[in-house]
């Protein structure tokens, strides 16, 4: 399995399928790629926030992929003309083939969209648990940390995926305690450097991290294997 960094908290999985998580492309300083150059099978969501929903539209109708949300977000990609959507909700997981399954974790943070001078609540937001061709990763999407990270982690993790911008989410020291938690083969930083309100060094993070895993810092179109 082939896992690109997108920059913001956008990343590609490709194997048996291919998914994209969160595709903010369009209005994102850090993308170097466009929504027409994605090619994929699955669309996951962690919340609605403009920043995470991004290109998901665009992508399922050019794609005919399916859209994995919280009921609510699914519900309103749907209305919005998400021909395939999946709903699910926290807790819960699916197996969509032999090869790819999904679970729904919490996450500490908001999901709404605006739409002009009104804000539609998306229900409640998410992090994934991935198994894809036998390799398995976590993307937290935006949170807080939280002590149930360690139950997340029990199953083994071969990549944590998490945000050590601050202010929306996670800083650094308290990202670096969720490594600790989940206790992954690696981890990716994300959700940071997109704007000054998120400025963060990722080696800064680096070197915060005390469980003796592999920190894997990626440029945005940068690809590691699992």
């Amino acid at each position: 399995m082939q896992l690109t960094y997108l920059g913001h908290a956008a990343v590609m999985a490709k194997g048996s399928v291919s998914i994209i998580i969160d595709p903010f492309l369009t209005g994102n300083p850090q993308a170097t790629i466009k929504p027409g150059d994605v090619k994929v099978d699955y669309i996951l969501l962690t919340h609605g926030h403009g920043d995470h929903i991004g290109d998901a539209l665009e992508i399922a109708k050019a794609n005919s992929a399916t859209i994995i949300a919280p009921f609510e977000l699914a519900m309103y990609c749907q209305s919005k003309g998400a021909a395939k959507v999946h709903p699910m909700h926290i807790g819960g997981a699916h197996r969509f083939s032999d090869s790819f399954w999904v679970k729904l974790t919490i996450a500490h943070h908001g999901s709404s969209v605006i739409e002009g001078d009104k804000i539609i609540y998306t229900g409640n937001p998410c992090g994934y648990v991935v198994e894809l061709d036998g390799k398995k990763f976590y993307h937290s999407g935006d949170t807080g940390l939280f002590l149930d990270m360690q139950l997340i982690g029990e199953n083994g993790l071969d990549l944590a995926i998490l945000p050590i911008g601050d202010n929306f989410t996670m800083g650094i020291t308290d990202a670096a305690k969720a490594v600790e938690f989940l206790k992954p083969k690696k981890v990716l930083p994300i959700h940071y450097n997109t704007w000054d309100i998120i400025k963060a060094d990722p080696q800064e993070f680096k070197n915060a991290v005390k469980f003796p895993c592999e920190v894997v810092i990626l440029k945005p179109n940068e690809t590691l294997n699992l």
